[in-house]
């Protein structure tokens, strides 16, 4: 069994994947989009899926990876009007430098939470909402005392 986050990002689904693309490495596992739904006519006679007229290139459905974590997406009702309440995604980087430039990239826009500092659990920690509202703990370094 997996428990897999899967995000909808109310019409910046695209543009949240290229922004982890270029800031987190994302890769894109596979997108498709309203237009290219195989039962799109099934749906539209069955009074359409309730997007709005003109989201056929919004994304329907996306899958993408972000280190060895998989994500899952959507443009969703494209409402323009995420909301990531209660749940926060949590990055462990490979060391304290690399901890520092995803918190910084996931910054840029965004909303700085708890600045990065060094904690009992990690030598890095610091949380932020990025420009699309997902709430990010970011940790580098070694678990354990601080030195």
């Amino acid at each position: 069994m997996q428990v897999q986050p899967y995000l909808f990002f109310e019409g910046r689904c695209e543009e949240a994947i290229t922004f982890y693309r270029e800031h987190l490495g994302a890769q894109v596992v596979m997108m498709m989009r309203y237009s290219e739904n195989p039962e799109a006519g099934e749906v539209e006679a069955a009074g359409g899926c309730g997007i709005p007229p003109g989201s056929d290139n919004k994304i329907m459905h996306a899958a993408f990876t972000v280190g060895d974590s998989l994500l899952m997406g959507s443009d969703g009702m494209c409402s323009g009007k995420p909301e990531f309440k209660g749940i926060s995604l949590s990055l462990t980087a490979n060391d304290e430098q690399e901890a520092e430039k995803y918190f910084n990239a996931l910054s840029n826009g965004g909303q700085v939470q708890m600045p990065m500092e060094q904690t009992f659990f990690a030598k890095r920690f610091g949380m932020v909402a990025d420009k699309f509202g997902i709430t990010w703990m970011v940790l580098g370094g070694a678990q354990g005392k601080p030195e």
